[in-house]
Formats: C-alpha cells, structure tokens, sequence
C-alpha cells in the first residue's frame, strides 16, 4: 500500500508539473514569436491562457479521482481539530475536511478566528484575556509572549493532546470556559468541538497580512499550536506566501518554518490533498514547504512511509 501510495502522489506531482509547464512553455513562445499583428498575438496568448485552464481543470480532476487512493489511511484513527482565520474561504475549508476525511482522519470541530483576534490593536485584550484562563496546573510558554503565541497556547494546551502521551491537558469545564470567554470577547466563533490530535489552520489571500500585523500573528499561532501537538499545517492561497503573508511570515522565521508544513495552493485540488499529506508527515516531525510559491520546497509531499 505503501509503494502504490508513493507512486500516486509521485505520478500526480509529475502530471500537474507538466501541464503546467507546457501551458507556460506555450505563453512564452507566443509572447516571443515577434509577430507583426499585435491582436494576433493577443489572440495566441487567449488560446494559450485557455489551454492553460482546461490543462489544470484536467489535473484537478485527476487528482479529484486518484484523491482516495492517494489519502486513504495516512490519517488513520486520528483528530484534527481545524481553525480559520477571518479571510479564509469557506470552500477551501469544506474542502480541506473534506480530504481529511477521505484520508481516515475525524474532524473534531472548527473554530473561526475574528477580525479581532487578528488585530494586534486588541493585542491587550487578547493577552489580558488568555493570562486569565490557564487550565489548572498548567504553564504557558515562557517565550509566548506576542499574542498570537499566547492565544495560540492556551489553544493548543488546551484544545489538542499532549503528543507525549495523546492525554487531554484541560477539563470540559476549563474549556469550555476559555471558549466562551474568547468568544463572549468576540475572538473567536466555534461550535460544539472535541479535543483533538492535530491542527489545520486555513488563511485565505493574504491580501491584508500587512494590516496590524495579520500575517506575523498567524504565523505565530500556528507554531504555538505546533508547540502543543504532533502535527499542525497552515493553508492557504498563493498570496499568503508573498509580502507580510502568514505563510512567508514562518518561512521568514526558523523557528516556524523547521516545524510547522505550509501550503501555498490550498484553493486547488492538489493543495488539499497536500494538507492532508503533510498532516500525516508531521506525525513523524517532518515540516514542508509545499505548493508553487516562491519558497516552496515541492508541489506535493513526495511519499509517505508504510
């Protein structure tokens, strides 16, 4: 099962390259071809952009079809608990537990993090807040101090097993109370959920990553997070890996970006099935740069063991 599951994801990275390399390949010819008539080339580059969509809309169904033979079982008996940040698409969501799904993995509940809790103006409040609802027993990081590390300790702590040992670190009261204080705060907005394993934060475009510090907080509660779990990945589209994105602000960051997998094309059929993926290789405390951006390792996780 192994060896097949390695040959998939191999043969999908192949397949998505070269289609995109060909469609590329077919821009730069046009646009170099010279030609005396501006709209004939203008023309060549349409049926060229066209032929790049249909190309990738074939690769996404290819990898639509090949998804279950590629995931099933990576996830196996494992929780992940997922979190959204204000510019996250609810599709990309969907999809993204979607594929979690299919890899064997159970969905324990999502929670949604506000335009406030991204604000470092409500920097205060937040930390004020977090300081306030430790579980009984339990430390904070002492370099948690920024609060996006702070909420995403306490989150971590008290939302995902202890990786040592998969125990709970929290009562049902304790978090219940620390959900309802960041929620009656207007922090966050979560249903009903349940403890779990592992973690999946979901950002959008990054189109405001530079405003108050968006991306820098969210890339520090993704490595708080992955501080408390086995696993986290951050996911999102191909802007959040530029500028002051979230997913370039943990590249920037050593720290961050040795432990904590991005992908940078989770609005394709490829990026979900690689957040799944490299879910799976965060179990054994591998970290990725996946996806076409500019820091990006790989498009996909090249293979998994087992």
């Amino acid at each position: 099962m192994g060896s097949l599951r390695r040959l998939g994801i191999s043969l999908l990275a192949i397949f998505v390259a070269l289609v995109v390399g060909a469609a590329v390949g077919a821009v730069v010819r046009d646009r170099g071809s010279g030609g005396p008539d501006l709209s004939e080339r203008n023309r060549a580059l349409t049926a060229a952009n066209s032929r790049l969509e249909r190309e990738v809309g074939a690769a996404d169904e290819f990898i639509a079809r090949s998804a279950g033979r590629i995931l099933g079982g990576t996830l196996a008996d494992r929780t992940v608990l997922m979190f959204t940040t204000p510019d996250a698409d609810g599709g990309d969501a969907d999809a993204v537990a979607a594929a979690l799904t299919t890899a064997g993995a159970k969905v324990t509940g999502r929670i949604a993090l506000t335009d406030a809790f991204v604000d470092a103006a409500q920097g205060d409040r937040l930390r004020t807040a977090v300081t306030n609802m430790i579980p009984a027993g339990a430390q904070l990081q002492t370099g948690a101090v920024d609060q996006g590390s702070l909420a995403g300790d306490l989150l971590g702590l008290s939302l995902l097993a202890d990786p040592a040992n998969n125990a709970e670190r929290a009562t049902d009261q304790e978090r219940g109370l620390i959900l309802d204080t960041l929620r009656g705060g207007g922090f966050v907005a979560a249903g009903d959920l349940a403890p779990a394993q592992l973690a999946v934060v979901v950002t959008g475009n990054g189109a405001r990553a530079d405003h108050n510090g968006q991306g820098s907080i969210i890339a520090h509660f993704a490595g708080a997070l992955r501080g408390r779990s086995a696993g986290v990945v951050l996911a999102g589209r191909s802007g959040a890996a530029a500028g002051s994105g979230p997913i370039a602000q943990v590249h920037a960051e050593d720290r961050l970006g040795t432990t904590v997998t991005t992908v940078d094309n989770v609005d394709r059929r490829i990026g979900r099935v690689t957040t799944a993926l490299g879910l799976a290789e965060q179990l054994d405390g591998k970290a990725g740069r996946y996806g076409a951006g500019p820091d990006a390792t790989s498009l996909s996780v090249a293979g998994l063991p087992g």
